[in-house]
């Protein structure tokens, strides 16, 4: 019975613990750069790495990037929604559009950052409890260029001996990207404006770092 009341008494306090962590845990650091429209004339990185709340909001807080959105590309689809995408139906991925200025942060650095950082790529047609080819690891190419660009990072990556299972990564030409419903849009940081405390999902991604 001592024992029972002495694990409670652990477990409370761990999960107490946890709780004020995560209560005082300071607001994500955004880029210095960011805009809250689409600025003409900035290339654009297409990335898709699981959901696409996490992935945008890992690249808005990197300086260089002046401009994300999250939708849906790589499907079958015309303009389709997010329940098109469940259960892999219309064929598309979650995926993030990041807007970026060159002369701050190049195309190669953000791919090495999504290959390295912001998912993990060995995860096939999910990430963690997220399944389904809408969360597949994916770089959308633009060019021929960025296409060869896009390879030469996941060999440097998978030479490097990143991860323990191989890049399972997989490169798809750009097609229409079709922006995700207002509520998806920067979700995180809504959802902290909202009730003062970072999202679980977000939190526990930055006590890994």
């Amino acid at each position: 019975m001592r024992g029972l009341i002495l694990l409670t008494a652990f477990i409370m306090l761990l999960i107490g613990g946890v709780a004020y962590l995560y209560s005082s845990t300071p607001a994500r650091a955004k880029g210095d750069m960011l805009m809250d429209k689409k600025p003409e004339g900035y290339p654009v990185a297409i990335l898709a790495g699981g959901c696409f709340w996490c992935t945008e909001s890992e690249y808005r807080a990197i300086d260089g990037v002046l401009y994300t959105r999250v939708g849906y590309i790589g499907g079958h689809l015309d303009n389709p929604k997010y329940e098109d995408t469940h259960d892999s139906k219309s064929g598309h991925a979650e995926a993030v559009e990041v807007t970026y200025d060159p002369k701050a942060v190049s195309y190669e650095e953000l791919l090495r950052y999504f290959l390295t950082k912001a998912h993990d790529p060995t995860q096939l047609n999910r990430q963690g409890p997220d399944i389904g080819t809408q969360y597949r690891s994916a770089i959308f190419y633009a060019s021929e260029e960025e296409k060869a660009l896009a390879q030469k990072v996941i060999d440097e990556v998978s030479a490097e001996k990143v991860w323990d299972k191989p890049i399972v990564t997989t490169l798809e030409p750009a097609t229409t990207f079709w922006e995700a419903e207002d509520y998806h849009q920067q979700y995180y940081e809504k959802y902290e404006e909202r009730t003062g405390r970072p999202h679980i999902n977000d939190w526990l991604k930055r006590q890994s770092r």
